[in-house]
């Protein structure tokens, strides 16, 4: 019979007793201990109880919140987009699971293109523009005649979609102001530089304005452009002198043109019609002539039959008529060639007082 190390086979000396480790007291504190096997079950108190439901509902409680009339709820569900609550009062799941954003949706923002200052403030005049300090890199731009310009602008904008203005663009105020460069540099060269320092700055606004909200919109950015505002145009500082006197001749020869085609649209139909009225006079003197002589004629017609009839009487009646033509506007003294040595009195007083 073999044995083993510790004697007899199944002796009481084996500690693994025949292989069966139950019975082993070392073994036994290893084991796990079943259900039952002495160990009491953990029961919580009413208290505690009590106090997770307080602070699980104070925790529910947390997921209410106010959106204000200028405001609008973004919902996000682990980071994600859920949808958009308006004004008043909403619920979303407690945070960490839901979380809303509050953005302002009818605050107007600015942006100052062009010059170092806070555009949210800044109002443009002589008196404080000395403070502003000009970002050329900003403001210098080519017309469309290939002319130098400063410019200097701002743009209001605000929030149309929110959903789009948080998700859509990192930086939506530095999209805002490289879109806005872009629109403008692009409307500026389109313009010649008279137009856009005169009369044609209000087409300059709202066709910046227009290119830019299309530029927004193609970003997907969420923004509404309420405004865009030059604040000045101006030559370059080292040429402004040199440009006001080229405008100024330009003005000098636009004002003397305009002097010149008034000047001829009054001359030009004035000498028309005189020459018309001179015309008109001719024509009439002619046929005045023309007449007057035909009159003439017709009456020295009419004196040569009677003539050729009654040669005394007609010659005694022309004497008369040509003696009373003569004598009638003429102051007249008749003698008597009977009266003698009677000396004639002449009223030669009377006679010049009448003839004066």
């Amino acid at each position: 019979m073999n044995k083993g190390p510790w004697g007899s086979n199944g002796g009481s000396n084996n500690p693994w007793n025949n292989g069966n480790l139950e019975n082993d007291d070392n073994v036994k504190e290893f084991k796990p201990k079943k259900k039952g096997d002495g160990m009491p079950p953990i029961h919580f108190s009413l208290g505690i109880k009590v106090a997770i439901a307080i602070v699980f509902g104070l925790w529910l409680l947390t997921g209410f919140y106010e959106v204000h009339p200028e405001e609008q709820g973004v919902v996000l569900r682990f980071g994600k987009y859920v949808g958009t609550t308006g004004p008043g009062l909403n619920y979303h799941l407690p945070y960490p699971i839901e979380n809303v954003l509050l953005p302002n949706i009818t605050r107007e923002n600015r942006i100052a293109i062009g010059l170092r200052a806070d555009a949210s403030h800044y109002e443009y005049s002589k008196k404080n523009y000395r403070d502003i300090q000009s970002r050329p890199d900003e403001a210098v731009m080519l017309t469309g005649d290939e002319n130098i310009v400063e410019l200097e602008y701002t743009i209001t904008w605000k929030i149309k979609d929110s959903k789009q203005f948080l998700f859509k663009v990192k930086d939506p105020e530095i999209t805002v102001k490289k879109a806005a460069e872009s629109a403008m540099r692009e409307v500026i060269g389109q313009t010649p530089i008279v137009n856009a320092l005169t009369d044609g700055k209000r087409d300059i606004q709202n066709h910046t304005r227009t290119i830019l909200q299309k530029l927004l919109d193609d970003y997907q950015a969420g923004i509404s452009i309420t405004s865009v505002q030059l604040l000045r145009v101006d030559p370059p500082t080292q040429v402004i002198d040199a440009f006001v006197d080229v405008q100024r001749a330009k003005a000098d020869k636009e004002r003397l043109k305009n002097e010149a085609e008034a000047y001829s649209n009054d001359i030009i139909p004035r000498a028309r019609g005189e020459a018309k009225q001179t015309i008109i006079n001719a024509e009439a003197y002619k046929e005045q002539v023309i007449n007057l002589a035909k009159g003439e004629a017709s009456r020295f017609s009419s004196v040569y039959q009677e003539y050729k009839l009654a040669k005394e009487v007609t010659m005694k009646r022309m004497y008369l008529e040509a003696m009373e033509e003569v004598m009638s506007e003429n102051n007249k003294v008749l003698l008597d060639d009977k009266a003698g040595s009677v000396l004639p009195y002449l009223p030669l007083n009377s006679i010049n007082k009448q003839a004066k």
